[in-house]
């Protein structure tokens, strides 16, 4: 076993040269996720990370873990598998906004609804980069790419929106050029029991650039992002002077500090159970609203492998540990009786 004290950044850096286009957002993730590891203290040989297909999914090369570099859009499945075979690996699921909300979709719904003990850290630059640049079911629609050259007709999807409906236990969003920020959200979401879903905004420099640019542009981000902090109300603006409350038709609003109470504006609540208010927080969006960062929400709730293992544990205690050539001599058998009449396959099946 490694001696967890001793690990440092180095450690988790593989002998893979990088190979991201100059000025990717995704070696900012890459540094901050090799800074972020050490300090969980969790042995390399127990950590794993899962891809799929996408600029992202080169990932697992650059960590100097265990990896597996899997087909489209199915890295939560294998995730899934790996953590119910043996829990006491640390698994995370690096995707895209293509590979994991697309082809990927019906996965990452199940995985999350589930709440496997999982982290699915997607990347989010709105946009095909491996394939090219072809609209991704993140592109705002109007986005003219290769596969919508007259703008994409369709609406995006809300990946924070959707991690909520799906019942996620961890919901976060952070930034690729915000790395302090960054490294905290990813830190969180690795001491979540269960499964966590963080969103990166990431640019694509060559397919893609300045989607994220009005809260990234040092010039205008402070008056376009709301950092999100446990208990703290809504505050944002380069002078700290505008708020998010309540209007009575109790639809956010944002407002002049100048010109309301404090206790008026809407205090963040994390760990809230209810997801009405972090799921109002994920429909803010430029340019009426600031852009939320951090955690949504957090709450807990017994992870699916375990309560599985709770399962086969009871089974065992009940019937004792079963054997496969019992269930292969079983009596539980099927016979299919004779072909119906006038010439219809209509078979009866019989259980025994």
């Amino acid at each position: 076993m490694s001696d967890v004290t001793q690990l440092s950044r180095k450690d988790f850096v593989s002998d893979q040269a990088v190979r991201w286009c100059p000025g990717c957002g995704d070696y900012a993730i890459l540094a901050q996720m090799q800074k972020v590891m050490p300090e969980l203290g969790i042995p390399r040989e127990n950590i794993v990370f899962i891809s799929g297909i996408g600029c992202s999914s080169r990932f697992p090369y650059y960590m100097n873990t265990y990896g597996i570099h899997s087909i489209h859009g199915r890295a939560p499945t294998l995730a899934t598998g790996l953590k119910l075979a043996n829990p006491d690996l640390t698994v995370a699921v690096i995707t895209g906004d293509g590979d994991g909300l697309s082809i990927g979709g019906n996965h990452l719904l199940h995985a999350m609804r589930r709440n496997i003990d999982i982290k699915i850290i997607l990347f989010n630059n709105r946009i095909y980069g491996l394939t090219k640049g072809q609209y991704s079911p993140t592109s705002v629609p109007g986005t003219k790419t290769k596969s919508s050259p007259l703008g994409s007709i369709e609406t995006a999807f809300n990946p924070i929106s959707v991690a909520l409906s799906a019942e996620a236990t961890f919901v976060a969003r952070t930034i690729d050029v915000d790395v302090k920020h960054m490294g905290e959200v990813l830190r969180r979401a690795f001491e979540h029991k269960g499964v966590a879903f963080v969103e990166i905004f990431q640019n694509c420099l060559i397919f893609n650039d300045g989607t994220w640019a009005p809260v990234t542009d040092k010039d205008v981000k402070d008056d376009n992002r709301v950092v999100l902090e446990h208990g703290k109300p809504l505050i944002f603006g380069k002078q700290s002077d505008k708020g998010i409350r309540m209007s009575r038709c109790l639809q956010p609003e944002v407002v002049s500090l100048a010109d309301v109470n404090p206790a008026e504006l809407v205090v963040h609540d994390e760990f809230d159970p209810n997801i009405n208010l972090a799921f109002m927080l994920s429909r803010m969006a430029y340019p009426e609203f600031p852009v939320p960062i951090g955690i949504f929400h957090q709450v807990e709730r017994p992870s699916y492998e375990q309560v599985v293992l709770d399962q086969v544990h009871a089974a065992q205690s009940a019937r004792g540990v079963g054997k496969l050539k019992d269930l292969y001599s079983a009596d539980d058998t099927w016979t299919v009786g004779e072909p119906g009449v006038n010439g219809h396959n209509d078979h009866r099946f019989t259980m025994e």
